[in-house]
């Protein structure tokens, strides 16, 4: 009988080890070196591992190096997904051989948005492994998403590697589906499900059916306390597209996030709305992510951001209050912490805002995480807004960045944001000076006011 061996891995990057080391050499980490146990190959096995190796050497000495001017260079064909959000992040669908890495919290939406898309392919035959629930809890599911008359949806409940690729072999998909990649493995690993031997080794063995077939395979992960996806670092880099479902659970809307895309670009992102009956696409975001009503309340100001590729208008809220302990709370939901303090620190050093004594609030309306440096000024209006209880007067929005003297800097795609404001109805958007030399001979309906400081948009704005 065959002995096994023991081995240590990096859990965060995959770096192997004879012995346990504190510090990982390759990224550094502290503590993340993890014990397992590696069954030695016998008998047949070996042998067969043997001949497959001799194999693919055989392969390997067939290829040569090519000039550059000896490839040819074609599109690559897709899979429309049905989906318009799904596909703009995909970079124009589904690559065929592909292998697709889809990332998000516990209970966000992942396999209700890749089931729901998947019924409404009946053109294509897709074959979903579910590693975590029974085929009963999928098929309440898909009823509740909507009609399930699709004949070409078909359902495996499979933990096993072997038993998966055996019926692929016997059903010939087009689209394969793994929910999720940490419960399923393999015989070949004397390890548990969800370790990062059977992670790694099964992601590499769905990769090289998904290269040499040509049949797209999409691999649904967990996310670890820490926001990344679980598993080894190396998932990410095996696999060619790595989509995160993004959002709060409180809220109904949810981001769906480009990481790495080898067929497409990162800068893209979709929007979904959670219902009832399963996911609805926004093709305009900006309208819902506004409220329709806040004449007369104070501390809301409306910023144009972009996201991605796609710009769009967000609510900015604050609330200044005076702190009832000794030291005051600083609070932001959907905006940087950090960020947030670097501005307060400007309105008391260059605005001259006495803000120490006072708690501060900061919400991004709709649930959602803007990370575009272009909120600053619409996060310091509000703050002053709510500090002195006035009202922004309504049809005005704003965009710049705010830097460390208290200068307004340029944003980018300044053109973009305008025309998002005006197409939404406003009348009146600050921009920073240096845009507004770029911006001079466009015909705009909105008004445009250039500020170069924040002294002067706080001026505009509050008088």
């Amino acid at each position: 009988m065959a002995k096994s061996k023991t081995a240590y891995v990096c859990e965060n990057c995959g770096q192997e080890s004879s012995k346990w080391i504190g510090k990982c050499p390759s990224c550094g980490q502290w503590n993340t070196f993890k014990e397992i146990r590696i069954m030695a190959e016998s008998g047949a096995n070996a042998a067969k591992s043997t001949a497959l190796n001799v194999r693919a050497a055989k392969a390997a000495n067939n290829n040569r190096p090519l000039h550059l001017r000896e490839i040819s260079v074609k599109d690559e064909p897709r899979i429309s997904m049905n989906d318009l959000e799904l596909n703009r992040v995909l970079g124009g669908g589904l690559v065929k051989g592909s292998i697709i890495l889809f990332g998000g919290e516990p209970g966000i939406g992942k396999s209700t948005l890749m089931l729901q898309t998947l019924i409404r392919m009946p053109e294509h035959k897709i074959l979903y492994v579910s590693g975590e629930e029974s085929s009963h809890q999928l098929k309440m599911r898909a009823e509740r998403i909507g009609p399930t008359d699709n004949e070409n949806m078909m359902i495996l409940c499979e933990t096993s590697l072997e038993s998966i690729f055996e019926q692929i072999q016997n059903v010939q998909p087009d689209i394969v589906v793994i929910d999720s990649i940490q419960t399923i493995s393999t015989i070949d690993i004397d390890s548990s499900p969800g370790s990062i031997t059977q992670v790694r080794e099964c992601a590499a063995a769905l990769l090289r059916f998904a290269k040499t077939s040509g049949i797209p395979v999409i691999l649904i992960g967990h996310i670890n306390k820490e926001g990344t996806l679980a598993g080894p670092k190396i998932l990410e880099h095996i696999v060619d597209t790595v989509i995160q479902f993004e959002g709060d659970h409180h809220h109904m809307y949810r981001i769906l996030r480009s990481i790495k895309n080898r067929f497409g670009s990162t800068s893209e992102l979709g929007i979904y709305e959670m219902q009832q009956n399963g996911l609805r696409q926004v093709n305009n975001p900006s309208e819902l992510l506004l409220t329709q009503d806040h004449e007369g309340l104070s501390g809301i100001a409306i910023s144009s951001v972009i996201e991605g590729a796609r710009p769009f208008l967000v609510e900015t809220q604050a609330l200044v209050s005076s702190a009832a302990y000794g030291t005051p709370q600083r609070s932001a939901t959907g905006f940087d912490q950090r960020r947030l303090n670097m501005l307060l620190a400007v309105l008391e050093k260059r605005v001259g805002f006495k803000l120490m004594q006072k708690d501060v609030f900061i919400n991004i309306a709709g649930g959602l995480r803007v990370n575009d440096l272009a909120m600053d000024l619409s996060v310091i209006a509000a703050v002053l807004s709510s500090n002195v209880d006035t009202a922004i007067e309504p049809g005005w929005c704003m965009a710049g960045e705010v830097g460390l003297s208290g200068e307004v800097r340029p944003v980018s795609r300044t053109e973009q944001r305008v025309a998002e404001a005006e197409k939404l109805g406003f009348s009146h958007m600050l921009i920073p000076r240096h845009n507004f030399q770029s911006l001079k001979q466009k015909q705009f309906k909105i008004e445009l006011h250039p500020v170069r400081k924040v002294e002067e948009a706080l001026r505009i704005l509050l008088g």
